[in-house]
């Protein structure tokens, strides 16, 4: 196809951000903040490498991701623990806050509630920043390792996928079967996860995360939150995805309860306000 005269022209123009964040609401850190030196832990999962586990989170608690004996990466599930199809929206999230969140941003959830679900409260990676290759941590952009892709990229039978994983945890949590718990599982946060998208080809690429033990990710629960976390069967990312050849580590989950009157006043999230009587 020939090139137009007016090519570079085209291609000069410039972008105009799709959601200007001005009137977003944001959170209050500086009353979160300071709750969480009187954090109080009440709870703990240990999800094992190659499998997930679920949690429950109260709203206004804290709950806590970290890293204990290697480098891991995890995926992130999140649901509104009284009705599962008020679920963590990683697309509007991403439209919202950028590829990869951290320290301020919210996890929102998907229509009609579009609220806040989660509050990132603490990151030790956030010095890490974008790198020179344009990867960053905890993305909102790869949509979780499931065994169809793997199936239709290799012709593989493997079951430790993360969306396998957090499956079979939702059936049990829920005492249902797998096939029901399926359609609930969505796209994650990729929790400590360093990715990007290759600057030639526009590809989604993954490389070593720089998580270490003792790094965290902590957030603070918006509402009443149901959670499932996979510990990645790619181990810290860095060579494969879904293989067994990776070594993999298990994540710790906590879950904190702040001082009473840490928060005063604070409020959980009113359901989004737009009026869908008159259409949608």
């Amino acid at each position: 196809m020939s090139r137009p005269s007016d090519a570079d022209a085209r291609r000069a123009v410039a972008p105009v951000i799709c959601y200007p964040v001005e009137t977003l609401p944001t959170p209050d850190m500086a009353m979160l903040e300071a709750a969480r030196p009187s954090l109080i832990k009440t709870d703990e999962i240990v999800v094992p490498a190659r499998d997930a586990a679920t949690f429950t989170v109260p709203a206004g608690y804290f709950f806590r991701i970290t890293s204990i004996e290697g480098s891991q990466v995890g995926d992130l599930n999140l649901w509104n623990a009284q009705d599962l199809s008020e679920r963590f929206y990683s697309g509007k999230t991403r439209a919202l806050h950028g590829t990869h969140i951290s320290r301020g941003h919210r996890m929102w959830s998907g229509f009609p509630a579009l609220r806040p679900m989660a509050t990132i409260t603490h990151d030790s990676l956030a010095w890490y920043g974008k790198d020179t290759f344009g990867g960053a941590v905890h993305d909102v952009i790869g949509t979780r390792c499931d065994p169809y892709t793997h199936n239709l990229l290799s012709g593989g039978q493997y079951h430790q996928c993360c969306h396998s994983n957090l499956t079979r945890a939702l059936a049990d949590h829920l005492g249902i079967t797998p096939t029901q718990a399926e359609p609930h599982i969505h796209d994650v946060l990729n929790v400590f996860m360093c990715t990007g998208f290759t600057r030639d080809t526009g590809q989604y690429f993954m490389k070593a995360s720089p998580v270490r033990p003792g790094d965290s990710l902590e957030f603070f629960a918006e509402i009443d939150l149901l959670g499932a976390l996979s510990a990645c069967p790619g181990g810290d990312c860095s060579t494969v995805h879904s293989s067994d050849q990776a070594q993999c580590h298990p994540l710790l989950v906590e879950i904190l309860k702040p001082d009473e009157g840490a928060l005063k006043g604070w409020t959980p999230p009113p359901l989004n306000a737009y009026d869908r009587s008159h259409g949608r």
